[in-house]
């Protein structure tokens, strides 16, 4: 599959529909777009993500099909696109796997053409205004073949994953949302659930909210009609996951309690609290590093940053100036204050070099 021969109808124009389309057509594919909104569709060709079908051109059959339909709707979306269209092959990029193959299957249609997948990206915005051509780059794209998938229906979507930046990963549909329901829903689920928590906070408290928060409740503000079809499809994954999660909230209750009521002296309550962070700096040290790698410990530098345009930008391109690279930052912003303070991740050998030249040229290092 040469791109500038290449034909792909991406079958759905939202975010992950419209960031493949851009990113495709920046590889030089052909690549045709399909929505039920006309509004939705002609964003998307307008933002570089592809062309809109022509009605006199039936017979214009594509190589890939790519199916970026909402997650309840994927499944017969897929069935219809192998029925309709008879060479091609058929993916779609629903993040739930097991019950749109279970569909598939059932359908009695060439599922030999069809091959899962999922790529790991996303934003907490959603739709065609949201797209970006690099949402893909370095980002796991798993692909989710069945035992009737054919090899060449196999590595055709194993290449347009390679072709825009991503790593690709091969596993099995259960196992896929057995994965997926640990490292992305039962994550969006406690985000929500902490956010839900600072509703009826009073308003002096909110505005105590830290990075910690910021970090914490982050992806709270994805779609929540979205996350319902994804949790919908994927319950049985989420709740063994969300079971496991209890029971060690469960413990930590009963530790506090057991401090509460001895007044600070509940045997053994101590060490359940410790063994639970400590459970956590290990599950944390196993969440890959940069571009993938082993996980590194990085060596933090903090720098008070002006409320002004232009300082953030004078910050980094005087760490590049230095030759020191950036591996991290985060900005948080001082309450009431005109400053934030960027927390800059370097490898430890670059800090002190890293410290020695902004203090030298007028930066406020912040302890």
């Amino acid at each position: 599959m040469r791109p500038g021969t290449a034909h792909v109808r991406v079958i759905g124009t939202g975010l992950i529909g419209t960031s493949l389309g851009i990113a495709l057509s920046a590889k030089g594919f052909d690549v045709s777009l399909e929505d039920p909104s006309p509004t939705a569709r002609r964003l998307a060709r307008d933002l570089g993500a592809g062309r809109l079908p022509s009605q006199l051109d039936p017979e214009d059959e594509p190589d890939i099909v790519v199916v970026a339909a909402p997650p309840d709707v994927t499944a017969d979306v897929v069935v219809a696109a192998l029925g309709r269209w008879s060479r091609s092959v058929v993916t779609d990029v629903a993040s739930v796997k097991q019950t749109v193959l279970d569909r598939v299957l059932r359908s009695g249609a060439d599922a030999s053409r069809y091959v899962g997948s999922h790529p790991m990206a996303g934003r907490e915005r959603s739709g065609a205004a949201a797209a970006r051509r690099d949402l893909f780059d370095g980002r796991a794209w798993v692909v989710v073949p069945h035992e009737g998938s054919a090899e060449e229906a196999v590595d055709a979507i194993r290449e347009i994953a390679t072709l825009v930046g991503s790593a690709v990963r091969v596993m099995p549909a259960r196992e896929h949302d057995e994965a997926v329901a640990a490292v992305s829903h039962v994550p969006q689920v406690a985000a929500s659930i902490v956010a839900s928590c600072l509703r009826e906070l009073p308003e002096p408290a909110v505005g105590l909210a830290g990075q910690g928060l910021r970090d914490v409740t982050r992806i709270a503000a994805s779609d929540p009609r979205l996350w319902t079809q994804i949790l919908a499809g994927n319950a049985r994954a989420v709740r063994d996951v969300l079971l496991d999660l209890r029971a060690q909230v469960d413990a930590v209750v009963g530790a506090l309690e057991g401090l509460v009521e001895g007044e600070g002296e509940g045997e053994g309550s101590l060490g359940t609290l410790s063994g639970m962070l400590e459970a956590g700096n290990l599950g944390h040290a196993r969440i890959p590093g940069k571009h993938g790698s082993a996980p590194t410990a990085y060596a933090v530098v903090s720098v008070l940053v002006p409320d002004q345009p232009g300082s953030l930008a004078r910050l980094l391109t005087d760490m590049g100036d230095a030759g020191i690279n950036l591996e991290d930052m985060h900005l948080e912003h001082g309450l009431g204050q005109p400053f934030g303070v960027a927390y800059i991740s370097v490898v430890p050998s670059a800090a002190e070099p890293l410290e020695e030249t902004l203090t030298r040229l007028g930066w406020q290092l912040h302890d």
